[in-house]
């Protein structure tokens, strides 16, 4: 009996060991900013990239895959990026990247990730430069500066029927390349760009501001993020100063109104990433965020989900070409420039030979003198080459 019992626990140990062998690994990556100043809109797309894979998981389990989600805080800063891109990179289950929130940190963390063929699925860099290096491995989902920067332009002189115009940025890839492509649009339809500016400043803006009020601009625009941003408003707001404030998708995050307080009335903004009441198909992802992470969904969340569900479309289908075996980062990064998404809350994905989506929309957001974010405007755009 002693001798029988032992065989069968060394049958039932064989067993399991060949069922774990069987469930191999497959890994997907954030790479977003999850402490710090910009950690709301980092966290928002690490959420949504979670709600994705929760909803993958039966389907990769059915084809002998466990598939996880594994997320590196950027903290919004190029060399941490770049630090985790290796990381990411040395990690041979993670398949593909869906990231950054700052055109910053993905221009170095794709370039160190290139090498190593694991792609990269944005759902939030705008910069011009993000896609024209031409990587292999880098895509996003949303639309770039030289179509959000006119957008913004376009809003100022049509809508705001401004004549004078003072131009700042953060001094950041994304801030300095929208807010260079807001400057030259301005320019070419005539409208004065009374001050050009960019900076770091985060705390006191007393002598920008001091500039502004001396010039009388009709409209001021500031390429830069939430955090800077609101307490840039808030000062401004405090001085006086009531002229309208337009900026680009990095003012999309509730805390914006948090930080501004009442300084946020006649705040505008550009936004690749849809306010949740734009996407007719956001409603059961409302939902899900909410019961998940006991917070509203909001439109960078949605753009985090659809990123990590062209990532996984594009892993599904190097496995089918694989023949339902694990695909090589290669053949992964191959097949997501190549996939065509359908379904997703943003609509229908497809890249263009460099990684830009081929269609996308903006939308304009203002804030209103109940301290909340409404939709003005949505414009239709196309990537600059098909």
């Amino acid at each position: 009996m002693k001798k029988s019992g032992l065989i069968t626990l060394a049958m039932v140990s064989a067993l399991s060991m060949g069922s774990a062998f069987a469930q191999q690994t497959i890994k997907i990556a954030t790479l977003t900013p999850l402490s710090g100043g910009q950690s709301d809109l980092g966290t928002q797309i690490q959420n949504g990239a979670r709600l994705a894979v929760n909803e993958y998981k039966a389907r990769f389990a059915k084809l002998g895959f466990n598939l996880q989600l594994v997320g590196y805080d950027d903290q919004a800063d190029p060399a941490t990026g770049t630090a985790n891109a290796r990381k990411i990179a040395a990690d041979r289950s993670i398949l593909a990247v869906v990231g950054t929130l700052n055109s910053g940190v993905a221009i170095p963390a794709s370039q160190a990730l290139a090498p190593s063929r694991v792609a990269m699925i944005s759902p939030a860099n705008t910069a011009n430069s993000v896609t024209d290096r031409g990587l292999k491995n880098m895509n996003r989902i949303v639309a770039r500066d030289d179509a959000q920067g006119p957008a913004g332009a376009q809003f100022i002189i049509n809508t705001l029927k401004a004549k004078k115009v003072y131009v700042l940025d953060d001094k950041t890839a994304y801030g300095e390349g929208l807010a260079s492509e807001v400057d030259k649009a301005l320019k070419a339809k005539g409208i004065q760009v009374v001050g050009r500016e960019g900076t770091e400043e985060k705390s006191d803006f007393s002598a920008i501001i001091s500039k502004i009020q001396l010039l009388k601009p009709d409209a001021i625009y500031f390429g830069g993020i939430y955090n800077q941003v609101g307490v840039f408003a808030k000062q401004l707001r405090e001085k006086g100063v009531n002229a309208p404030l337009i900026g680009g998708d990095g003012y999309d995050s509730s805390e914006l109104l948090t930080i501004a307080g009442e300084g946020a009335k006649g705040i505008y903004f550009t936004t690749v990433a849809a306010p949740i009441e734009a996407l007719p198909a956001a409603k059961t992802f409302s939902a899900n965020y909410q019961k998940t992470f006991k917070k509203p969904a909001q439109g960078f969340g949605a753009f985090g989900y659809d990123a990590a569900k062209v990532a996984l479309q594009g892993i599904l289908d190097a496995i089918k070409t694989n023949k339902n075996k694990m695909p090589s980062r290669a053949q992964v990064e191959t097949a997501i420039r190549k996939v065509k998404a359908t379904g997703l809350l943003s609509g229908n994905v497809e890249f263009n030979s460099v990684g830009d989506r081929k269609a996308a929309k903006m939308y304009i957001m203002s804030v209103g003198d109940n301290l909340k974010f409404k939709l003005a405007e949505t414009i239709d755009v196309k990537a600059p080459r098909q």
